[in-house]
C-alpha cells in the first residue's frame, strides 16, 4: 500500500494489540493505518520453519486461559487446528533427573508458596512476591526459576498484587501451525505499513503529527501499542512529553523469556510431549519440552536474569547451555543427537527489548495508568495494559479492541 500523508487513526505496532485495534475499526468509515517497524506482522508472536520437520514459535506458543481466549474463535474461523492436549508441565516427566518423590516434594512446596502468596495479596500490600517464600526452604531457588519462566523475572521483582490480578483458567491450548502464524493470518487483511519505524508523536497541535522512517503523516487519533520498554526508554518520543505514561511503562518492564529448539536425531526413541527438568536446586536452569507435537526436536525455555545473561553471551549461547544441561541429565551420548536450529533473543530485539511485562513491587496500579487515554486523542493498548490477561497475546488483542472502542466513542460522540 502507498504511504498516506493523512489518516483518521494511526495505530503504532502490528502485534496482536495493533491488529486487534485495526480489526475493531474496520467498517467504521475511518481511514486507518497500522505503522509497524518490523518487516513482518505479529510483534512478539512469530512462527518460523526451523527445519523442514520443525515448526517453532519463537515468541508466544500457548493459548492461555483457552476458554476465555479470543484467539480460539479466530483460529477456528481461519482454519487453524488447535491442540487441546494437557501441557507437559507437571506430568510426563522423562528420565531420572528429577525423581518422582523429589518432584512431589517440590510441587507441595510450590503449592504452599502460591497459597502464601495469595494470602499476602488478600492483605492488599503490594510487596515483592519473594516475601512469600518460606525462609530456608530448599526448593526456593527452583520456585524462583518457575517465576522466571512464567513472569520473565525473579520473585523479588514481581508485584504480589499484580500476580493476584492475573486470571488463569488453567486451560492451555496450542496452534499446530504456530501461534505466530495464526496472528499473522489474522492481520493479513489489515492496512499495514511495514518497515515503518515511528520516532515522534507530536500532539501539540489540533492534528497529531507522526514522524516515521517512511515520512511524516498526520492523524486525528493515535493508538500506541508498542512494548513498555520502548515507551520507558523514550525510543518513541511524545511532544509535549507524557511523564505519567513513561513512568507507568517503567513500572511495567519487559522481563526476559527465551526459547530454543534443538533437532533431535533418533527421535522415536523419546516420548512425545515429554517434560525434562532436573532437581538442580538453583534458579539458573532451563526446562525442556521433548518432541512437541511429536516433532523431532527438544524445546528449551530460559527466563529472568539467567536468560538475559545467556543473551549477552552472544548468539548460540542459549543453545549451548541447553545442550550442556540436557547432557547433564541424560548423559553425554545425547550431544551427538542434538543440533541447534533456532533460538530467541528477545532482550536484544530492538523492537521488543524483552518478552512481556511484569509489574514491579508497588506498581500493580500502573497497568490502568498506562491504559488511560490522553485528551481523547491518544489511546494505549498492548498486553501491559490488560487488567487480567497481561503477558498474553489474547490480552494484547483484547486491549486493542478496547482502545478502538474508545477511539470510536471519542470520534462519534464528539460529532
Amino acid at each position: 500500500m502507498s504511504f498516506p500523508s493523512s489518516v483518521d487513526v494511526a495505530i503504532i505496532g502490528a502485534g496482536a494489540a495493533g491488529l486487534g485495534a485495526a480489526h475493531a475499526l474496520a467498517g467504521s468509515g475511518l481511514a486507518v493505518i497500522v505503522l509497524e517497524a518490523r518487516s513482518r506482522l505479529g510483534g512478539r508472536a512469530w512462527t518460523v520453519q526451523a527445519s523442514p520437520e520443525v515448526t517453532f514459535d519463537v515468541g508466544c506458543g500457548w493459548l492461555h486461559s483457552a476458554d476465555k481466549n479470543s484467539f480460539v474463535a479466530i483460529a477456528r474461523q481461519l482454519g487453524f487446528e488447535l491442540n487441546t492436549d494437557l501441557p507437559p508441565w507437571r506430568e510426563r516427566a522423562y528420565g531420572n533427573a528429577f525423581p518422582r518423590e523429589l518432584r512431589d516434594d517440590f510441587m507441595r512446596a510450590m503449592d504452599a508458596f502460591y497459597e502464601r502468596l495469595w494470602r499476602a495479596a488478600q492483605r492488599g500490600t503490594d510487596e515483592p512476591a519473594s516475601r512469600s517464600l518460606e525462609a530456608g526452604n530448599r526448593w526456593n531457588p527452583m520456585i524462583d526459576a518457575i517465576s522466571t519462566y512464567i513472569n520473565g523475572c525473579e520473585l523479588k521483582d514481581m508485584s504480589t498484587l499484580d500476580w493476584d490480578a492475573y486470571e488463569d483458567t488453567n486451560l492451555n491450548w496450542r496452534v499446530r501451525r504456530g501461534y505466530g502464524a495464526l496472528i499473522a493470518a489474522y492481520g493479513a487483511p489489515c492496512p499495514v505499513a511495514l518497515d515503518c519505524k515511528v520516532t515522534l508523536i507530536d500532539h501539540s497541535d489540533k492534528r497529531i503529527r507522526i514522524e516515521t522512517s517512511q515520512g511524516t503523516l498526520t492523524a486525528d487519533k493515535v493508538v500506541v501499542t508498542v512494548p513498555t520498554n520502548l515507551i520507558a526508554d523514550e525510543t518513541i518520543r511524545f511532544s509535549p512529553p507524557l511523564p505519567p505514561k513513561v513512568n507507568a511503562a517503567a513500572g511495567l518492564p519487559l522481563g526476559v523469556d527465551d526459547k530454543v529448539t534443538l533437532a533431535l536425531d533418533d527421535a522415536e526413541a523419546f516420548p512425545k510431549e515429554g517434560n525434562l527438568r532436573g532437581a538442580t536446586m538453583r534458579t539458573e536452569m532451563g526446562t525442556y519440552h521433548i518432541r512437541p507435537f511429536g516433532q523431532p526436536c527438544i524445546e528449551g525455555f530460559f527466563g529472568g536474569s539467567f536468560a538475559r545473561a545467556l543473551e549477552d553471551s552472544g548468539e548460540g549461547a542459549i543453545a549451548a547451555q541447553a545442550i550442556n544441561e540436557i547432557a547433564g541429565f541424560l548423559g553425554n551420548d545425547i550431544r551427538r543427537k542434538l543440533k541447534p536450529l533456532y533460538e530467541s533473543r528477545w532482550a536484544h530485539d530492538p523492537f521488543a527489548r524483552g518478552s512481556y511485562s511484569h509489574a514491579l513491587p508497588g506498581h500493580a496500579g500502573d497497568r490502568a495508568v498506562l491504559a488511560a487515554p490522553v485528551d481523547g486523542r491518544l489511546f494505549f493498548a498492548g498486553e501491559a495494559t490488560s487488567p487480567e490477561f497481561f503477558t498474553t497475546a489474547h490480552g494484547a488483542r483484547d486491549s486493542g479492541e478496547r482502545a478502538a472502542k474508545e477511539v470510536l466513542a471519542a470520534t462519534f460522540d464528539a460529532k
